[in-house]
């Protein structure tokens, strides 16, 4: 009985020794397996090839090939999606004269998406003999080897700057259809000096850009009730007209 009672101590003392330590190693297992975790997630999304660029997906693109987007992109098939710089891609992508912005992102788990904003041209300007595009930002890019009949042309002195450009986009993007379809050209000196030259060559004067909701409003009843060559509407409220 003795010899019995004895065995059941002891077996009741080594299993409580056993679990003292395993208490003290499963904090060192569950630290070794985390570690190893952090480490292969690292590895995996950092340098494998489990979560690599297989593809570019263009988006948005009209005039441009998708082809000269990824070119310019420069991404390598095999790079690590979560390495890409996505604000480095961006970048060259702005970079082509068609592109007004442009989106980068991932998605998980081998594609990024390049989501591109064309520019569209509201006139045309000639430039060095050659006529260009000219979009709202009065940026100039794309080339025409005659112009479109649905844009007007923009005629600017030698002196004048992007910021008068810019002026000259606005003012015919804001101008109404009804308007905008007797325009034959603007000409545009500086950032306030900016006419309209009608087909029957009477001339607006429009001055800038601003406050041209209400400068095409008196534009048209001036045209359509006073007889004259010149309009200002420079200062809307104070319209003049010369014979």
């Amino acid at each position: 009985m003795t010899d019995t009672t004895t065995r059941r101590s002891r077996r009741a003392f080594a299993r409580r020794q056993w679990a003292r330590r395993w208490l003290s190693w499963k904090y060192v297992v569950a630290a070794v397996v985390l570690v190893g975790l952090l480490v292969g997630g690292v590895w995996l999304f950092l340098f494998s090839a489990v979560l690599a660029v297989q593809t570019v997906d263009v988006q948005g693109e009209s005039e441009l090939k998708p082809a000269e987007v990824r070119a310019v992109a420069g991404l390598t098939e095999g790079e690590p999606l979560a390495r890409v710089d996505l604000e480095d891609v961006r970048t060259r992508v702005q970079s082509l004269a068609l592109v007004r912005s442009a989106e980068v992102t991932r998605q998980w788990p081998d594609t990024v998406v390049i989501e591109v904003e064309e520019r569209v041209a509201v006139a045309v300007v000639e430039i060095g003999g050659q006529l260009r595009g000219l979009d709202v930002d009065g940026v100039v890019f794309d080339d025409y080897s005659k112009q479109p009949p649905e844009l007007p042309r923009v005629e600017t002195s030698t002196d004048a700057g992007r910021e008068a450009l810019r002026e000259a986009a606005a003012v015919v993007s804001s101008l109404p259809e009804e308007l905008a379809s007797m325009v034959d050209h603007v000409e545009v000196a500086t950032v306030d000096q900016v006419s309209l030259v009608l087909r029957d060559e009477r001339v607006v004067v429009w001055g800038s850009a601003e406050g041209s909701d209400v400068k095409a409003e008196v534009t048209r009843a001036a045209l359509r009730e006073r007889e004259g060559s010149v309009y200002d509407v420079s200062v809307p409220g104070q319209l003049t007209v010369t014979p």
